[in-house]
């Protein structure tokens, strides 16, 4: 089992940044892609950026190329959002995601094992 705690989320304005941090416990041996995805009120979950277990692959969303940086520290067993230039469509519960046991990414949320609790972002314009 794999525990993830999100935090970092809160109320910023348009234009402004947040850095959410997803901290992961437990069985965090295997090697596992880490995402981050969110839900805004009245949608469904969506897929925002990916990274591997080494680090060196990433995917994103085409709504946040450019403005969200996905990076990782396997020492810390911490994975980061860093987003920039944020717009009230950024507005969303953001939700940190693990597929255990690949080396690949996908931005289907089924295959993703473990979910962490959420950090509501809210972009004020």
């Amino acid at each position: 089992q794999v525990q993830l705690v999100e935090t970092g989320g809160g109320l910023v304005q348009a234009g402004g940044s947040l850095r959410l941090s997803c901290a992961a416990s437990g069985r965090t041996f295997s090697p596992y892609t880490m995402a981050w995805f969110r839900q805004a009120p009245g949608k469904e979950r969506a897929f925002v950026a990916a990274v591997t277990w080494s680090g060196r692959s990433t995917d994103y969303a085409d709504s946040v190329k450019g403005r969200f940086t996905i990076s990782r520290d396997n020492a810390k067993n911490t994975v980061y959002l860093q987003m920039n230039s944020l717009k009230p469509d950024d507005t969303a519960v953001y939700y940190c995601a693990a597929e255990s046991g690949t080396t690949g990414i996908t931005r289907i949320s089924r295959p993703y094992d473990y979910w962490g609790q959420g950090t509501q972002v809210t972009v004020s314009s």
